[in-house]
């Protein structure tokens, strides 16, 4: 890829070959003038939506003394895709028959030549391509900073330059209303109900009476669960067991979407653990530098439920 030296990942896991936008950026600044359009297409990964931008139409090279193997590709680049290297899928790895060969000296192989091996590299990533991927970060969020965030002024430029060095180090522990939420992993909760199926008619109820103001509200709540991968449309012949109405909360000016689970709480097992001393808390903090107030998007919704 114009005589480019990069990593790539052999995954045959992944669907497709693709890479991510800040990589592709820091091996290939001028990526954006060898897109194509890509249109109507889904991608997902094990624990993440992936959002493609568009296709790039370029060549990969395999060097090899005894010769190199070319492959024409046309690879995804994707707005969310954090690894730093070109993720070659199932789909090349089949058209071009590369085999990998997982013995005590790894290889892999392309095409029906299998004397011609090639060696997986244990080198780690240069550090400039790593400073050049954080760079970019740092440069958008600087350049962006979000409405919703607000960074107290009086901190010095150091201070500053600190805090959002960590923010952009840690940034995919921040969704947005376009991205989905993550899973608190380690702090499971099981609900778990001291009744037997078939449940009763009252842990099926109905819809509230709702003012057309109150429906609008709800309406775009539930929409933007949806977005967010939180709820979804259930089928016309599936059957649910357990119904909770729900209300909407207005303070100032702005709605919140409440649940009413005082039925089912009557029916669920209590879960007893202890709950930190305030004071224990304020010691902890007695050495911090830094106090954020920042809240969590949906912070209920990220929490895995064992039912």
């Amino acid at each position: 890829m114009n005589n480019i030296q990069f990593k790539v990942n052999l995954d045959t896991w992944a669907f497709c070959i693709c890479v991510g936008k800040d990589y592709l950026k820091a091996i290939l600044p001028e990526w954006k003038n060898h897109l194509l359009p890509i249109e109507g297409v889904q991608f997902s990964s094990a624990s993440n939506n992936m959002y493609p931008l568009d296709i790039l139409d370029t060549n990969l090279v395999f060097p090899q003394p005894a010769g190199s193997v070319r492959m024409k590709t046309e690879i995804v680049v994707m707005y969310n895709c954090t690894s730093q290297h070109i993720i070659i899928g199932n789909d090349y790895l089949s058209i071009y028959g590369i085999d990998i060969n997982n013995h005590k000296d790894r290889y892999f192989t392309i095409g029906e030549n299998k004397s011609q091996k090639y060696a997986f590299s244990n080198m780690p990533m240069q550090i400039s391509v790593i400073s050049s991927i954080k760079d970019t970060y740092k440069e958008e969020f600087v350049a962006n900073k979000p409405v919703e965030a607000q960074i107290n002024p009086s901190l010095s430029p150091k201070m500053m330059n600190d805090l959002i060095d960590v923010l952009c180090t840690y940034k995919n522990a921040f969704a947005s209303d376009n991205e989905p939420l993550g899973t608190i992993k380690g702090h499971e909760v099981d609900i778990t109900l001291n009744i037997d199926r078939p449940y009763p008619p009252v842990l099926r109820r109905p819809a509230y009476l709702a003012s057309p103001r109150a429906r609008e509200a709800l309406e775009k709540h539930i929409q933007e669960l949806i977005q967010l991968c939180l709820l979804r449309k259930r089928g016309h012949d599936e059957e649910v067991e357990v119904t909770t109405p729900v209300l909407i909360s207005w303070h100032n000016d702005k709605s919140r979407m409440v649940g009413d689970f005082r039925e089912l709480n009557t029916y669920t097992v209590p879960d007893r653990y202890p709950i930190p001393r305030i004071q224990e808390t304020l010691t902890q903090l007695s050495k911090s530098r830094y106090i954020p107030a920042i809240d969590a998007l949906k912070g209920f919704n990220q929490m895995f439920f064992n039912t």
